[in-house]
This record gives C-alpha cells, sequence and structure tokens, in this order.
C-alpha cells in the first residue's frame, strides 16, 4: 500500500460505526448496560451528522493552513508506514494537549462542551460533535507536525484513524479490560472517567488513544467502581433542542463579556479563564468544586482526582 485513503477516516468508517451501535444495543439490552433514550440519541445523530458536513467544508482551510506552514517545514520526511506510525504517536500527543485545553480555557470549552452534554454514554455519544472547532484557534497545534516534515495528508489521516478508535470507547457495554491493555490504551473504563461530572471525575482523562499521556502528566484517574460516572455536565441542559445543545456556552460566553460595570481584565478572563470563573466568586470551576467536595467529605481527600487538605486550603486563599 503507497498512498493514504482518500476519503476521511471517519466517513469510511461510518458502516462499522452503524454496525457497533447495533451490537451494542443487541448486547446491551441482553446484560443491561447500554441505556439509550430515543430523543437523546437521535440529538446525538443529527449532531454528528451536521458535524460531519461541516468537519468536509473546513477542511480545505485546515489543509490551506497546514500546506502553507508545511512550505517552512525544516525536513522532508517520505512517506512511510514508519513515518505514520510516528505521525500517529505524536498527533495523539497533540490531541491531548488540545483536549486539555479545550477543558480548561473556556473559549474552547465553548466549543467542546456539546460532547459532554448527554447525560447517557453509549456509543451514539461519541456522535456528538462540535460545529465550531475552526473558531478555537487550535488548529495552530497542528502547525509543529508540518513544521517537522509531515505532509498535512498523513495528519489528517492520523487525526482520522485517532478520531475513528475514540468512538469505540463510548460505552458502558465494555468492562475493565486486561491490565496491560489499560496501562497503554485509553480504554472505555478510561474514558467513562472523563466523562463523569462526580468531582473527582471532572477534568481527567484527556487522552485520546494512549492513556500514557494522562501518566506523564498527572491527569488520569481511575474509574472506581464504588462512584459510578454521573454523565452530563455540571448543570445539565434538560432539552433536547439541538441550537441549546450546540451554542448554549457560546451564547454564555458572549452574555459574559457585554455585560455592563465589569473591567475589561474580566471580560478577557469570561473568555479564557476556565469554565466557571466568575469575577463575583459566584460561580465555580472544576477546582472549586473538588475543593468544596474536600471539605464537605474530607476523608477523600487526596483520592486520585480530588486535592489534599493543604492543597484546597491555599487555593482558598487564592481565590
Amino acid at each position: 500500500m503507497e498512498q493514504l485513503p482518500e476519503l476521511p477516516i471517519t466517513l469510511l468508517a461510518i458502516p462499522l460505526f452503524a454496525a457497533a451501535m447495533l451490537c451494542e444495543v443487541i448486547v446491551g439490552k441482553w446484560r443491561n448496560t447500554a441505556k439509550y433514550e430515543t430523543r437523546d440519541t437521535l440529538l446525538s445523530l443529527i449532531m454528528g451528522l451536521i458535524g460531519v458536513l461541516e468537519g468536509l467544508l473546513s477542511a480545505s482551510a485546515y489543509g490551506a493552513i497546514l500546506f502553507f506552514f508545511y512550505q517552512y517545514r525544516i525536513t522532508d520526511i517520505e512517506f512511510s508506514w514508519l513515518a505514520v506510525a510516528v505521525c500517529f504517536v505524536l498527533e495523539d500527543l497533540k490531541y491531548y494537549w488540545i483536549h486539555r485545553i479545550e477543558h480548561r480555557v473556556r473559549w474552547m470549552w465553548a466549543s467542546h462542551v456539546n460532547h459532554h452534554s448527554s447525560q447517557h454514554y453509549n456509543l451514539s455519544t461519541a456522535l456528538r460533535q462540535t460545529w465550531t472547532f475552526f473558531f478555537t484557534g487550535l488548529i495552530v497545534l497542528s502547525i509543529p507536525l508540518v513544521l517537522l516534515g509531515f505532509n498535512p495528508a498523513i495528519v489528517a489521516f492520523c487525526a482520522g484513524v485517532n478520531l475513528a478508535y475514540q468512538f469505540f470507547i463510548h460505552t458502558e457495554t465494555v468492562g475493565k479490560l486486561p491490565k496491560w491493555i489499560e496501562a497503554i490504551m485509553n480504554t472505555p473504563s478510561h474514558h467513562r472517567v472523563h466523562h463523569g461530572s462526580n468531582p473527582k471525575y471532572l477534568d481527567a482523562n484527556y487522552a485520546g488513544v494512549f492513556i500514557i499521556w494522562d501518566n506523564i502528566f498527572d491527569t488520569f484517574v481511575p474509574e472506581d467502581p464504588k462512584e459510578p460516572c454521573r454523565y452530563g455536565i455540571v448543570q445539565n441542559l434538560n432539552t433536547f433542542n439541538i441550537l441549546v445543545a450546540e451554542f448554549h456556552e457560546w451564547i454564555a460566553v458572549f452574555k459574559d463579556i457585554s455585560q455592563p460595570g465589569i473591567s475589561f481584565k474580566d471580560r478577557i478572563c469570561y473568555m479564557f479563564k476556565p469554565p466557571g470563573w466568575s469575577h463575583d466568586g459566584s460561580r465555580q470551576t472544576a477546582d472549586m468544586i473538588k475543593q468544596q467536595h474536600v471539605r464537605l467529605i474530607p476523608e477523600t481527600a487526596g483520592q486520585p482526582g480530588l486535592p489534599q487538605p493543604a492543597s484546597y486550603a491555599r487555593h482558598a486563599e487564592q481565590n
């Protein structure tokens, strides 16, 4: 095989996605694990379809940006499957940081939050994709890969495989996998934690394919069988309106930055501080939610995903 597939990987994988969802429904009903809600699933499917269309429309813009910088590459990396493998690992590292930024910077969270808005966790949840990623500016994190000499087509291929892999970890039907897999790969167990809104699970397990990045950068939290994941976001939408699901946080951002009586610095902070930040302390960030949880239940201090008592005291002083 001397060239990469010409069609986007996610388009090629659609029949496989559909077959996997059907299997999940059948097996999930038998094992009582897959919880589908008709309106929720339909919303996810429509958001995914529009997301694919948006991706096709924006692909030319992404390509133009990456090919522009590719002109200034420091070396030429010839096509080989070894080069693809190296690019795939670097692409996954890039994904980790994009994903972490999406959770820690509100402007980026406004684009990503819709993926977390379902209160169910099944393969259809994976299809809740943003239509507004272009406006985050996070495409800049792909530029180093093309400057290194990877052809933008290889970068796009690796990103597509990465995204396709993640579809299959959005399930409760698969429990824990063998320890060696759980230690290296992102798995359904690890990603269930990422979608949990429990205080200990907030802002954890950002990995795309390889969970090793979370272990390296100290953001890994294991799934606790004693504390099942509560899916959704901290303040759930309680609506199946597709426009609300897709744009509610963007609307909230613009309402916050346009409110009267606050400083220019506050307006900037409403865009780039963590989600939940407010100039008057009337809301809670994920870190503040974790601090409060430890104050209310001191015996949980220091558990994976939760701070030590000393750290929440320092945090309280700083805020």
